[in-house]
Order: structure tokens, then sequence, then C-alpha cells
């Protein structure tokens, strides 16, 4: 099928111009571009209407790339390069064993510092296409002889994906509407707080490529409706096997496309394109998908899969129902269809229920389901409720990340809903979808970001065309475009699309009045006013809460001067520099990659967090009394137990701050030992504030928790002025008497603490 593109304002402004004769120097025209052959050189080509603008839309979109890319960046300027957060230090790890030992070695690596004593798999329990990514851009690099060490490509991955980003939301927001739209959106998701929160600098996260991967997908897959060509379709097959090896999020692109695909046939849509593109794409994607080690067969054994498969049934009856139409009576037809439709039904849902009750289907896993019933995660798998971008999203989290955004994005649906067809069918099904899944989820904030950057760009577009457009030649509004355009030169089509009907003239638009010099430039003001406060806004988000690396915190003094507190990295290094090449680390499972990636040493949980009853066993020794604890950490083989503090200088970070959870995710698998019954965990022992106090006391909570028996050593920690710790020695649990005597040597107006580690 022939490919027709998507009109365009700017360009039906440059065809007209162009036919008028007029020229940029008012010297061109029709055969002067000079130079021997067909050549007309950069000075003839730039005289014409179309290549200043093709000039001016480059400048846009590179500048949009780069204000992206160094605008992520603050954190590297004001620290150093070095990777974030907890999840980008195992993707870190991996990518450095990934480059040092091959590929190969990659996928069958079992990684025994993890989940002691059971060890993981890497290979089969991670996304490999993050790894793959910055190791294939690092051996490229180094073909070119360009030596960079692989932490800095881990760590400005991000940043040069977010150009990427950049530029496939401008190639699908002008597929959906003009190219002018598509600037403005490549400008907004640049800069806009919501992706920047997962992209900085040092943030070696799946999100970082992921957004790249969905936007592109999805562009491909406009294309492929667009143009029912199969080269497009294959496009995006390939585009979507990126993503499946990137994120999880994956999900989220197997649903909204079959979804895309049933609305169409609700609206009696339904063509060629649509047939040839969804049947394709399902199968070659399925194929693809399944090629992901980690992935495997879940595409057609579980819930979340399901969808895609039934649509593509459907999509297969509908067109063969169509097929039998031009050859049965009418009578003979409705006969068939009851019939057909109502054993189908039969048939399809008693062998779901067979097939789900017998195993071979799996149910919803719980982060899936907690998106639909949202109080599920809290009472049942407490682990997913912990995790603090697993928690619903706020009102102010939407204007914090999206700013003006939140307020013209519906502007810019309600103009593709008005002017409809086959793809703002899909960008409106984008946004409903992606607003639902945001307010339940604040971690999926970040699918709704490139669609509200879209729709705002619709918006901000047509404003600005509607009043700074002249009125003797305003166009009308790109309502026909190239999926409808391509129905109506088909003669072939079964039947006619709901929603095509004409206008009468009285509910065409009309040639509106001029507007007057002065309403034009006070929306213009305006406009411009809103883009500016939305600039700095997005400067200021990216500057002060997106750009702080966990592993290194900041503070500030009175006067201006800066305080670093490298406490974390300075305790990791003396754990690798201090203890033995194989001990074993108990801390909760948020520090496990960490420990794993500065210490180098052996953890027993860490944040893949798939074992459930292993993280809810270092909870309850966590969360129980000496003895009771002792005897788990001595069960589990245990050398030291990290524990994080930050009472002296109001660190919220700390394990106290998580202690409430490490109850709640333990009191699931030891209900018996561990009850919380009004919210609050109940201590049985208790010592007076006042008075004589023991070795190893817990000085928070005033409670007896000295550790007695074969424990290896205490830590003792110092803490400055500045609430900075300094780790001053270690002593063996048998010569814990002698501590009161080393500390008192040392007071010097510090205040001290027992790390038990």
């Amino acid at each position: 099928m022939a490919e027709h593109h998507a009109a365009s304002d700017g360009k039906h402004k440059a065809s007209s111009t162009a036919n008028a004769g007029g020229s940029v120097h008012g010297n061109s025209r029709p055969g002067s571009t000079g130079g021997g052959g067909g050549g007309g050189g950069l000075s003839g080509g730039l005289t014409q209407p179309a290549g200043w603008q093709s000039l001016l839309s480059f400048s846009i979109l590179f500048l949009a790339c780069l204000a992206g890319f160094s605008s992520r960046l603050f954190a590297v300027i004001r620290f150093e390069s070095i990777i974030h957060e907890f999840d980008p230090w195992f993707n870190y790890r991996s990518t450095h064993h990934l480059t040092t030992n091959g590929f190969y070695e990659f996928l069958n690596w079992f990684d025994e510092r993890a989940w002691y004593p059971l060890g993981r798999i890497v290979g089969g329990t991670v996304y490999p296409g993050l790894m793959v990514t910055a190791g294939l851009i690092h051996y490229v690099l180094n073909l070119l002889h360009i030596t960079v060490h692989i932490r800095d490509v881990c760590v400005f991955l991000a940043p040069v994906f977010s150009g990427l980003t950049a530029i496939s939301t401008f190639l699908l927001t002008r597929e959906l509407w003009n190219q002018g739209a598509g600037l403005l959106a490549a400008c907004f998701i640049a800069i806009v707080p919501g992706y920047i929160s997962r992209s900085v600098a040092g943030s070696f996260d799946n999100e970082g490529i992921a957004i790249f991967a969905l936007q592109f997908t999805y562009y491909l897959w406009v294309k492929s409706v667009k143009t029912g060509s199969v080269f497009w379709t294959i496009g995006c097959c390939l585009s979507y096997f990126y993503m499946v090896s990137a994120w999880g999020g994956y999900v989220f692109i197997i649903n909204l496309i079959p979804l895309h695909v049933f609305v169409l046939l609700l609206m009696q849509r339904y063509s060629r394109r649509v047939y040839i593109a969804y049947s394709t794409f399902y199968i070659v994607g399925l194929v693809l998908s399944m090629q992901v080690p980690f992935v495997g067969f879940q595409p057609i054994r579980t819930s979340e899969h399901m969808a895609a498969a039934g649509v593509f049934a459907l999509l297969q009856a509908y067109a063969f129902l169509q097929y039998l139409k031009d050859r049965l009576t009418k009578q003979e037809f409705q006969t068939l269809f009851f019939l057909g439709v109502s054993l189908a039904a039969c048939v399809v849902f008693l062998t779901v229920i067979y097939l789900t009750y017998t195993g071979y289907i799996a149910p919803w896993s719980g982060r899936f389901y907690s998106l639909w019933d949202t109080g599920y995660a809290k009472i049942h798998i407490p682990i997913i409720a912990s995790v603090s971008e697993h928690q619903p999203t706020t009102w102010v989290s939407f204007f914090f990340d999206l700013h003006i955004l939140v307020c013209t994005f519906p502007a810019g649906l309600w103009f593709c809903i008005k002017n409809i067809n086959d793809e703002r069918v899909f960008v409106a099904l984008y946004a409903i979808s992606a607003v639902y899944f945001a307010g339940v989820m604040v971690r999926l904030m970040l699918t709704l970001t490139p669609v509200v950057c879209m729709l705002s760009a619709v918006a901000f577009s047509s404003v600005f065309e509607h009043y700074m457009g002249d009125d003797t030649k305003r166009e009308k509004p790109p309502a026909e475009d190239s999926s409808d355009e391509d129905d109506k030169r088909n003669s072939g089509n079964l039947y006619d699309k709901a929603g095509k009907v004409r206008k009468h003239v009285s509910e065409q638009e009309k040639a509106e009045e001029g507007l007057g010099p002065n309403i034009k430039s006070i929306v213009t003001m305006l406009m411009l006013m809103l883009l500016m406060m939305f600039a700095v806004h997005c400067t200021w988000v990216t500057s002060n809460a997106y750009s702080s690396p966990s592993v290194v915190l900041a503070s500030y003094n009175h006067d201006g001067t800066r305080n670093i507190l490298d406490d974390f990295r300075e305790a990791y290094y003396w754990l690798r520099q201090n203890t033995d090449e194989h001990a074993r680390v108990m801390s909760w499972w948020d520090y496990g990659y960490q420990i794993a990636g500065m210490a180098n040493r052996t953890t027993l949980v860490d944040n893949n967090t798939w074992n459930n009853s292993h993280i809810a066993l270092v909870g309850k020794a966590m969360s129980s009394n000496e003895s009771a604890a002792y005897e788990i950490m001595k069960s589990l083989d245990v050398d030291y137990v990290l524990i994080i503090f930050g009472g002296v200088i109001g660190y919220s970070g700390d394990d106290i701050n998580k202690f409430l959870w490490m109850v709640r995710i333990a009191e699931g698998e030891h209900p018996k030992d561990i009850r919380v019954t009004t919210g609050a965990a109940a201590l049985t022992k208790r010592t007076p504030i006042c008075g004589k106090r023991e070795d190893g006391e817990n000085r928070l909570r005033h409670t007896e928790e000295a550790i007695k028996g074969q424990m290896k050593m205490l830590l003792h920690v110092l803490k400055d002025q500045y609430g900075r710790m300094r780790l001053i020695g270690e002593t063996r649990c048998d010569q814990s008497r002698s501590f009161k005597n080393k500390i008192s040597n040392l007071n010097n107006g510090l205040s001290y603490k027992t790390a038990q580690l």
C-alpha cells in the first residue's frame, strides 16, 4: 500500500508560498538553483521556504537535545562522575562484568555475593538491554581508540538517550498533528522534571533508555497504522524487542496497542491497514520478545499478555466475517454470525478458565494486580507497598513534575478528539490509561510524561497558529489525516466508518474576522510567559530536587558554604578494606546493591526483592529482641550487621524510619513471632531513661540490645558537630567491656554511637 505522510500546516503554507512564486530573498524562480546537473547547492536550497523551514526545525531539535543533555549534568558538576541511588549500582556492576568477561559469560553469570546462601543467576533474572547498550557504546569507543572508563559511559548514558527521546517524541507528535507541535513536544520532554527524575547523569537505570524505546515504538506503530506497510511494522517489532530487553514496562505497550485495535473495531474503523499492522506486530513481536531470557514464555503464559492474544483472535474472526459478508445472503450471514460468536465466546471463556485453573496461565503478579486493586499490596504484599515509588501519586507531584503542562494537556486531548482519526484514537487511549496508572503509582508518572508533553504541544501549537497566523490566509485544522484520506481513495472499503459523515456548511469552520493586533499580542505574550515560567520551574526542580545522589549528601550552612556528607562511601570503603573478602553482611534490602557494588562483600538480601521469605527473615531479625535476633543471624551465618542511623543529623532515610516496614514484612511470613495489632510494634523489655546503662544499649529506644555470644565485632562510630560519621575502630564482642574506656579517652565533645556490623 502506498505510503502517505500526514498533512502538515507548515508544509501547506510552504507549498502555497512556493506556488505563489514568493521567495525569501525575492529572486528565486524555478530553474534558477544553478549548478551543473540537478543540484542546486546550499544557497539555492535556503532561498526556498521549505529549505528555511527544514533548517529551522533541525536547529530547534538540536537545541532541544542539547538543553536536555546539559540540564542533566548538575550532579556531575556539583559532585563528581558517580553512580546514583540503589538499582544503578547493580546495573553498573553487571555492565562491568559484561565488558570484562563478554556477553556469553554475562548470560551464565552466577552471582555468589547476592542472596547468601542462595545466590542469584543474573543472566536469567535481568533485562539485559541497558547493560548491552552501555557495553556496546564502550566497545565502539574503544574501537575508535577513545579511551573511556565504563563508569563514565554508564553515568552519561541517560543524558545521551534523553536527546534520542526528544527526537522520537518529535517524530511521533509530527505524525499525530504537525511539525510545529512536534518541535514543541521535543522541547517539553527535553527539560520536563517528570522525565529528568529518572534520566539525570549517574542514574544508570532501565528507564533512562526505556522511554526512548517506548516513544519510538509508538511512532513506528502509528506509521504502520497510517500506511499498512510491513516495513514499518517490522521496524515497530524490532523497537518493541529493544523495549522488552530494557524494561518491564513493555507490558504497557503490549496492552495499549491491542486496546487501540479493539477500540478501532468498536468504532467501525476497521481497515486492511489495521489488519496488516497488528497481525504482523503480534506474531513477530511475540517471537522476538520470547528471545529475552528473563521474559521467556511469559507472553503466552501470563495474564498481562492475554489481552493481546484475545484481540489478535478477535481481529482474525472479524476479518473472516467481513470476507463471508460479501459471499452470503443477509439472513445466512446473521445466522452464522450469531452461532459463530456464541460458540467462539463459550470456547474462549471455558479455555481461559481451564488454563488458569490448571496453572498454565499465571495470574496477575503482585505489582500488576496492585494497579487495579490499590489496597492489595499494603494488605497482602507489604514489601511492594514499602517502596516509596510504589505509593499513590499526590496532586502536588503532578504539578511538581509537569508544571503548566498539567493544565494544557487536556486542551490538546480535546483538539485530537475534535479532529479524530485512527492515530488520534491511539493518543487519546494513551493519555487516558497513562493518567490512571500515574495516579495509582508515582513511579508510572514516567509513562504519563511523554503523552502530556505531546498533547500540551498540540494545545500550544494550535493557540499559536490561531493567534499568530494571518487572518486572510487562515488554514483549516489538520482534521483529515493520511489514514482517512487513504480510506477515501480506497474504493474497496467494506463499509463506511463512524465519524466520517461530512459536516454541513453551517458546521464547518468559517472564515473568522480579524482578531486585531491587541488580542493577538496579549494572548501571545501570555503563552510566552507560561513557557518561560515552565522553563524556570524545570531548571529549578532539576537542580534542587533531582540532581542529588543518594550516596553523597550535601548540607548548607547559614553563610552558604556547603558540607559534603560522604559517610556511605566511607563506610562501604571501610568494609572493603577491613573485612574478610568472603565476609557476609546483613542489612536491610535497600543497601544490598550498594554493599555489593562498593564494598564488594556478600549480602543476604538486596533490591531485587525476589524472595519475600528471605527478606522477612531479615526483617524478623531486625525487629526481634537480641536473643532471638542472634539465633537468626547465627543460622544465616552472618559476620556483620549494617545499621544506618540518622538521628543526629536528622536524616530521614535511616533504618529507624524503615523499622515499621521491617515489622510488617516479617509479620507476613512469621505471624506467630511478629505481630502488629495497632500499627506499632511492642517491645517486651525496657530500661529506664535515667540511670546506669549497659554496653550496647540502644539509647534511642531505651532498650537493652547488647549482643552476646560469637558475633565477631562492633564498629565504633564518632559523629562530629556536622553529623558526619567517622569509623574509629573495631572491638571484638568478648572485649566490649573495654569500649567505655576507649570512648572516654576519645570523648572531646563529640557524640557517638555503636554500629553493630
